[in-house]
């Protein structure tokens, strides 16, 4: 396998990884619009923290999928 298949094969990875990490994230959105008054305040911090983490997977899997978009015009 050449190098450019490789890395297209990364980039399409990471498109499936960052799918399912945006509609976690916003499930999780959802879920804490529609229950944050009848949940318990530790399942409310607990979905705010796993909101944020996840917010912050987002921006690190963007900035490795366009390292890789750059690879691919070098080459």
């Amino acid at each position: 396998m050449g190098k450019i298949d490789r890395i297209k094969e990364d980039i399409g990875w990471l498109k499936l990884i960052f799918g399912i990490v945006v509609a976690t994230e916003l499930s999780l959105i959802g879920w804490l619009v529609s229950n944050y008054e009848n949940a318990k305040f530790t399942m409310v911090l607990f979905c705010t923290v796993i909101i944020i983490g996840l917010g912050v997977a987002i921006v690190f899997i963007n900035r490795i999928a366009y390292k890789k978009i750059d690879q691919l015009e070098e080459l």
